[in-house]
């Protein structure tokens, strides 16, 4: 059976006696410490001085006593009265009118703001990190093409490259000619070259038919291998037909 055991010396109140507390600690700095702090201690270092002298009662802000004070006012006159502008007249006047016109200034001003032409801001440059600028145009610093010795002359690096594009295809010329003669080759018609065009369109169209029946998931090697072919196919049918587009006139060689 658990728990204590009932017995009537149970019912007779014991004291508890508390366990003594062992003694505080003290460190042995304690003293130097608090030399350390008198030293560093000053009087009425944060509290102010220790007496104040108090304001006398008649010593405090009255009204208007912070306004400034202003100078005598002066009458003020025109030194000569011939400068003065004429009144505004009346209401009840009629002012003498101008030339009167029948002119529309709004839609005359609309009309010129729309077809005017923005200014463009004359280029800068900036010399100093203060940021002052100066124009560009007299500085020397854009360069005058207009008054070198070989302005608007074709460069000499532009004349010898044209010759040799021209000689190239003189030679390439020549050669096209001598192999059509002994038979080699032959020139490809614009209606056979028309043929073979909407012949690869119709084949890449008929393969994209194919390629667009395709599974979407592409789960086995198969389907993977398909697409795959299928993709490099139509790519290369794109790569034909760019190419024949790209040239009017194609060469065949006789085998």
């Amino acid at each position: 059976m658990d728990g204590p055991v009932e017995s009537i010396y149970n019912l007779i109140p014991t004291v508890v006696e508390q366990p003594p507390k062992p003694p505080r600690y003290n460190s042995k700095f304690k003293p130097m410490v608090k030399n350390e702090i008198k030293q560093d201690r000053s009087p009425n270092k944060t509290m102010g001085p220790a007496k104040v002298a108090v304001p006398t009662p008649g010593d405090f802000l009255k009204k208007r006593s912070k306004e400034p004070v202003l100078g005598e006012q002066t009458r003020f006159a025109h030194l000569d009265d011939s400068s003065k502008k004429p009144p505004v007249p009346r209401h009840d006047e009629r002012p003498l009118l101008g030339i009167r016109t029948n002119k529309n200034f709004i839609n005359t001003n609309a009309v010129e703001n729309i077809m005017s032409v923005p200014k463009k801001p004359l280029p800068k440059f900036v010399d100093t990190r203060r940021g002052d600028n100066n124009f560009l145009e007299p500085s020397g610093l854009v360069p005058k093409y207009t008054k070198k010795g070989d302005y608007g002359q074709t460069p000499e690096y532009l004349k010898k490259r044209n010759a040799e594009v021209k000689r190239a295809q003189e030679e390439y010329d020549a050669y096209i000619r001598e192999r059509m003669k002994l038979g080699a080759m032959q020139q490809l018609s614009l209606e056979e070259r028309e043929e073979i065009i909407n012949g690869l369109k119709k084949n890449w169209e008929e393969l994209h038919h194919q390629y667009q029946g395709l599974s979407v998931v592409t789960d086995t090697a198969p389907k993977k291998n398909r697409k795959e072919r299928m993709e490099a196919e139509m790519k290369q049918l794109e790569r034909d037909i760019e190419l024949i587009e790209k040239h009017k006139i194609i060469y065949i060689g006789n085998n």
